[in-house]
């Protein structure tokens, strides 16, 4: 019996793993599905794979690295920093690696979480911490004939490591982050690239040219450059995250239209051109995404996938044979922890509890699962998620702390505390106009309220923290 479980050694176990031995919780494991660190940097490694958010803000606070090599890091660099702090801060040697959980029960006259590996093995805890997060469960579209494809494909999040696109006709669906990161890289391989796009989104351009040897120099020897420019990324993103300021949105239709304009074909140019305001979904940047479809390889089929064959795919009443399918089609980023079968008190299954969309209050605890707590839980997603993750581990830490000397069994929730938080925190979504829009994208559950977006700053959340006097109730 273990006094802490976390289930997941990316950003956010490594996190917990370090903070929970600063305070004095040596007895945990950490279960990882993959062979390594890394979490969705282990597991993302498309060509050209990269953060959205500047490098300097990209690291946890308690380890900055200062010698990032460009204004956004690419995922091999991030990479190798996780693996770096897991290493420093000896990670590795609470981490089960290749450690599938497939459920998670809680047993009432034990007072604990049973958890079951892939392989059949269990785990037992007094608490569990998911670090699933966000991107946990592949999504592919349901488009009819896709077993039938007599050809390569494959999903952006699931690369198929050493296959060879040279010479290859490749179609592409999806046009969203990975897309826009991936084709430009894999655009002069390929005899042709067909990009198959339901609706156009905003890629707007960045500063993105790599820092100068003087420049990472500076940063590595000179405290106050350093640390001005991760305060710099922090200012400026706490007033673009919450989407409130028009001047900020207009501006980036702006800088969207203008890096349009490198696109020579009208017709191409406007098939390209959004029809949603900037906001409505994930932002994306890119400088290397729009002169792609200049090219003679490349053409942009603007119309939804209606089926694939064994060697084409259906798309506009037309059939386009190709060698190979990219599906560039995200996530299921709504299901956070239920990726995973849950059961709390009185065998309540989250799939149930989450019927309608995930829901926690703080994005950490939910209502009917003592115990239990979650990093990048259900609306937590904004602005740098290092910093998100780390104020949530101190928080999460600072219960178990208090559980720990409270000589009580369990810890939960009050529904009531849940239910109130959820409905202010959906007025304030509800208030962010630009979320409002029709623009589909991954931000709703099944009862159509967004499931997924924080719609404050990162003060804002930290401060909210602080203010949880009187919404748990305990047991022994």
């Amino acid at each position: 019996m273990y006094e802490v479980v976390v289930i997941g050694a990316g950003p956010g176990g490594i996190c917990s793993a370090i903070k929970l031995r600063t305070a004095g919780i040596e007895d945990f494991l950490i279960l990882e599905k993959a062979p390594g660190v890394g979490g969705t940097w282990w597991n993302n490694r498309y060509p050209g794979a990269e953060c959205d958010v500047p490098s300097h803000l990209y690291s946890f606070s308690f380890e900055p690295k200062r010698d990032w090599s460009r204004p956004y890091a690419r995922q091999p660099e991030i990479l190798r920093y996780m693996q770096h702090v897991a290493e420093k801060y000896d990670v590795e040697r609470s981490v089960r690696f290749n450690a599938e959980v497939v459920s998670a029960r809680w047993e009432e006259d034990a007072a604990a979480w049973r958890i079951e590996l892939r392989d059949g093995d269990i785990v037992n805890a007094r608490s569990l911490i998911s670090g699933v997060g966000m991107f946990c469960k592949l999504a592919y579209p349901d488009i009819d004939g896709r077993d039938r494809f007599e050809g390569t494909q494959f999903h952006t999040g699931d690369w198929l490591d050493g296959h060879s696109l040279k010479g290859e006709r490749v179609a592409v669906i999806g046009t969203a982050a990975s897309a826009v990161q991936m084709i430009p890289e894999i655009v002069d391989d390929v005899a042709h690239l067909t990009v198959y796009q339901r609706r156009p989104q905003w890629v707007l351009p960045k500063e993105d040219t790599p820092f100068t040897e003087d420049e990472i120099r500076n940063f590595l020897e000179n405290d106050d450059a350093a640390a001005a420019q991760r305060a710099r990324i922090r200012a400026g993103l706490e007033n673009f995250i919450t989407f409130h300021d028009r001047e900020i949105l207009n501006k980036a239709e702006e800088a969207g239209l203008r890096n349009l304009e490198v696109v020579e074909d009208p017709e191409v140019r406007a098939k390209l051109t959004p029809d949603m305001r900037y906001g409505c979904r994930r932002p994306l940047s890119s400088n290397l995404y729009y002169p792609v479809f200049n090219r003679d390889n490349v053409t942009l089929v603007n119309e939804a996938v209606t089926g694939i064959t064994a060697n084409a795919v259906l798309a506009g009443g037309d059939a386009t044979e190709v060698d190979t399918i990219i599906y560039a089609t995200g996530f299921q980023t709504t299901r956070y922890l239920s990726a995973i079968d849950v059961y709390g008190r009185d065998g309540l299954s989250i799939h149930d509890a989450w019927a309608d969309g995930a829901q926690a209050y703080l994005g950490i605890t939910t209502a009917g699962f003592p115990n239990l707590y979650m990093i990048y839980g259900p609306n937590t997603n904004n602005g740098s998620i290092l910093e998100m993750i780390e104020h949530q581990v101190d928080y999460i830490v600072g219960r178990l702390t208090e559980f720990r000397s409270s000589g009580a069994r369990w810890v939960e929730l009050k529904p009531e505390r849940m239910a109130a938080y959820n409905d202010a925190l959906q007025d304030d979504i509800n208030a962010v106009e630009v979320w409002q829009g029709a623009c589909g994208g991954y931000y709703r559950g099944n009862g159509g309220f967004i499931v997924t977006q924080w719609p404050h700053t990162m003060d804002e959340y930290k401060a909210r923290l602080g203010s949880d006097a009187g919404s748990f109730e305990s047991g022994s």
